[in-house]
């Protein structure tokens, strides 16, 4: 009897050693799938960050080219702005000297349109002191007023004046063809006269010829009358000596 007791008990004790055995490798097998969990959890962050990292690179590259292309693009900006600053400081010692060359032919030039002409360059006189004008705009009202003097000298025109004639003020009808010529005469056609470029004065005109040559000019320039040959005392030109 007492031999099968202690058998019993020597398979107790195995029974318990094989189940804190199994107890323990189940322990050991949830440890290691635990450790495994925590280790895939892992590798998954790291490649995530590892692609922010890549995209963090390709953004840095894209950023570093555009910073690229704004210094470049501030340099080009930079050397604009000096070319534009020198190209002002030039552009308005040429402007008055346009000025001065234009005051000096209207002085020299047949007395046509006058008050006009002169309000003109008084105009552009003025507006070089201007500082709500930037230097281009001073420039190209000087480059508009050359453009309107030029055009005088391809058009025939009349308009109204009023002339001293023999020490009186009478109202005449000045008719301008180009530069070439500047006559006038009286609204009753009874004085007609040209102007002298070498003597810079009136020279009455006589004979009827020339009185309707003139009044038909008038009405030419008027648009009264259609164009056609005109008969005009034209200077001749001067030969070069």
């Amino acid at each position: 009897m007492a031999s099968l007791s202690l058998q019993a008990a020597d398979v107790d004790t195995v029974l318990k050693a094989e189940k804190d055995k199994t107890s323990a490798a189940q322990a050991s097998q949830k440890r290691v799938d635990a450790l495994a969990d925590q280790a895939d959890e892992l590798f998954q962050s790291f490649k995530q960050v590892n692609k922010q990292i890549e995209n963090l690179q390709v953004y840095n590259a894209q950023l570093e080219a555009q910073l690229a292309d704004q210094r470049s693009t501030l340099a080009d900006l930079a050397s604009s702005i000096d070319s534009a600053a020198q190209m002002e400081r030039q552009l308005a010692p040429l402007t008055l000297k346009m000025i001065a060359s234009l005051e000096q032919f209207v002085a020299l030039d047949i007395p046509f349109l006058v008050e006009e002409r002169q309000a003109r360059l008084e105009r552009l006189r003025s507006n070089q002191s201007r500082a709500d004008l930037s230097s281009a705009e001073k420039f190209r009202q000087v480059l508009e007023a050359y453009k309107i003097e030029s055009e005088y000298g391809t058009r025939i025109d009349s308009y109204p004046e009023t002339l001293e004639i023999d020490g009186q003020r009478r109202e005449v009808n000045i008719l301008r063809v180009g530069r070439i010529a500047l006559l006038y005469q009286t609204a009753d056609q009874q004085v007609t006269a040209v102007w002298d470029k070498q003597a810079k004065n009136w020279l009455q005109l006589e004979g009827s010829d020339y009185r309707q040559a003139v009044a038909q000019g008038i009405r030419i320039a008027r648009r009264q009358a259609a164009v056609d040959l005109l008969q005009l005392p034209i200077p001749a030109p001067e030969v070069a000596q």
